[in-house]
């Protein structure tokens, strides 16, 4: 199948070509339109294949699970928390997929201390995780009375949805499981009981919560099932000596450590450190236009692995 759709540009310049000369021996200008609709139809069509090669991974397909957490730094950090929060929420009202909450931790004057939700969408986790990493915002702090210029830090990690038929052994006694009142979204009904549920996994010491639903019931299956999102990319990591998502996440949420850079302040732009990529409207990339950013991190991914496992010359 590979195979012929790489064939099919191909043929379709061969029949650009073979048009071309055919309109010239005939002087026949109308061949000219047909010629355009060929090359448009090979653009697609190469376009469909970079998004395969760039998209390729097991798990890419797959909804995504993302988790936001803020850095060092105090409001101004929990604020930036907030801001990449609605940054990714714009990111996917643009791609038409859908957002779920699945636990907030309001900061106490701004922003959140914490945010996960679920992204469910076409290749959702193929393409956010390219956003995995620490962003950095330099601004002048609307917290300072001084006015004076703050560079604070939050983190992002993405794990993909797993299916329920991919098998993740989890067993009950290594599982550590409280319950609280939630807190936020769901209004009073949800405070009146413990229909909060926070999950510990003891060996690996990971915890997810989950406060969403007010059913403990609804909550706890939730819970369960970022877990396992997060043990099957935990595993998978183990099996990758590379650099990764995770490794990322696990970085300090401080200076040196970041994969992008939103400057507000003396100048304004976006630059992401791994691709070299700099955009200067980044009121634009803020609102959720994340695209080149994202394209461009995969596409220099793709040549790397496929540079890797080339075969000496």
């Amino acid at each position: 199948m590979f195979l012929s759709s790489v064939e099919k540009p191909t043929q379709g310049l061969e029949d650009a070509f073979v048009l071309l000369e055919l309109g010239e021996e005939a002087d026949d200008q109308s061949v000219c339109e047909e010629v355009v609709d060929t090359l448009e139809t090979v653009e697609t069509q190469l376009t469909t294949l970079e998004f395969n090669r760039m998209l390729g991974g097991p798990q890419d397909g797959a909804n995504a699970i993302v988790h936001i957490n803020a850095g060092a730094g105090g409001t101004e950090s929990l604020d930036w928390a907030g801001m990449l929060y609605r940054m990714y929420l714009r990111f996917v009202d643009r791609k038409e997929w859908k957002a779920t909450v699945i636990d907030e931790q309001d900061g106490d004057e701004a922003g959140y201390k914490s945010v996960t939700f679920s992204v469910e969408g076409d290749f959702a986790y193929g393409l956010l995780k390219a956003e995995n990493g620490i962003h950095r915002l330099v601004r002048i702090s609307p917290f300072d009375a001084g006015a004076r210029r703050h560079t604070t830090f939050a983190s992002l990690a993405v794990y993909p949805e797993i299916e329920d038929d991919i098998d993740i052994d989890i067993l009950d006694s290594e599982l550590k499981v409280d319950t609280y009142r939630a807190g936020g979204a769901g209004g009073q009904h949800v405070n009146k009981t413990d229909s909060a549920v926070r999950i510990t996994h003891i060996p690996t010491g990971i915890v997810v919560q989950c406060q969403n639903e007010r059913s403990q019931t609804k909550n706890r299956s939730i819970a369960m099932k970022v877990l396992k999102s997060r043990l099957y990319d935990l595993e998978q990591q183990k099996r990758n000596e590379e650099a990764s998502a995770l490794r990322a996440e696990k970085k300090d949420i401080s200076f040196g450590s970041q994969i992008r850079s939103y400057v507000l302040h003396p100048y304004r732009m976006a630059k992401d450190h791994r691709t070299g990529l700099e955009i200067g409207n980044v009121d634009r990339v803020l609102d959720g236009d994340l695209d080149e950013f994202i394209e461009a991190f995969l596409l220099q991914s793709t040549d790397k692995s496929a540079g890797a496992t080339s075969p000496a010359a």
